[in-house]
């Protein structure tokens, strides 16, 4: 019941900030859930005894969501690179100041180069938002039919070492849940769409969603925690909220990209 009351706040919030909120706001948003993902990510890093990854990343990642030039977007990851390389060198344990490197690279790039895709959508036209909207909502809407169904049929494990809960019945289920959502959506929002691509463009973005979500799925499993927070009950912290949309922006963009 808590993560149905969670959705049910979030959903209706999430709607007014893409479609009727003044510009800025969907970058002002977009970083707040970032810093808060990269937050609880660097909390997955630490039980992994990587240590809390500090203000480069945070720093790092401010400068992804805000640079408009792709060439500048690519300097900040390098220099994170090097940096973070750099001061492995001082580190007392060599092999700890390597893996802490890997995982503030890996952090700034899953958390903040994927969040970029968002206000990049949103903030180009009406068009544009309806588009963020359907790359946040897609996988939520999967993600609901997934667990109900999965519950109640699922019997054959999709990914048993990362995620023993998931099965294949609540991965069909999320799948036939986002094209369904998905074809209307686009049908009635963006009528330019072909029938056609809005259903393969779904079934594209939900597969890499349900990917995201079982790679988070392992990050934690590795770190051996159960949820990357607390903040939204039934949910866990954001990152678990949003990982199937971290693997999903690129997706979409990729495509509303294409056509212009």
């Amino acid at each position: 019941m808590k993560r149905v009351l969670t959705a049910l706040v979030l959903f209706p919030l999430v709607t007014y900030v893409v479609l009727w909120s003044p510009p800025w706001s969907v970058l002002t948003v977009t970083t707040a859930v970032a810093l808060l993902c990269f937050y609880e990510y660097s909390g997955i890093a630490a039980a992994y005894q990587a240590g809390k990854l500090g203000p480069l990343g945070y720093g790092a990642g401010l400068l992804i969501l805000v640079l408009r030039g792709d060439g500048y977007v690519v300097l900040v990851v390098v220099a994170v690179a090097l940096i973070a390389l750099s001061l492995a060198l001082g580190a007392d344990d060599l092999r700890a100041g390597i893996v802490r490197a890997a995982f503030l690279l890996l952090g700034v790039v899953y958390v903040f180069g994927c969040w970029r895709f968002a206000p990049l959508l949103g903030e180009q036209s009406q068009a544009g938002r309806y588009w963020l909207l359907y790359a946040l909502v897609l996988n939520w809407i999967g993600d609901i039919g997934a667990y109900y169904v999965g519950r109640a049929l699922g019997r054959h494990k999709l990914a048993p070492i990362v995620s023993p809960g998931k099965s294949w019945e609540g991965s069909a289920a999320s799948l036939g849940a986002s094209l369904i959502f998905g074809f209307f959506f686009l049908h009635w929002t963006i009528p330019a769409v072909p029938p056609a691509v809005a259903v393969a463009l779904t079934a594209v973005a939900n597969v890499a969603g349900q990917f995201g979500d079982l790679c988070e799925s392992a990050l934690k499993r590795g770190a051996g925690v159960k949820d990357s927070g607390t903040l939204l009950p039934g949910h866990g912290g954001w990152l678990d909220r949003v990982d199937s949309t971290l693997f999903t922006l690129p997706v979409v963009y990729l495509y509303v990209a294409s056509l212009r």
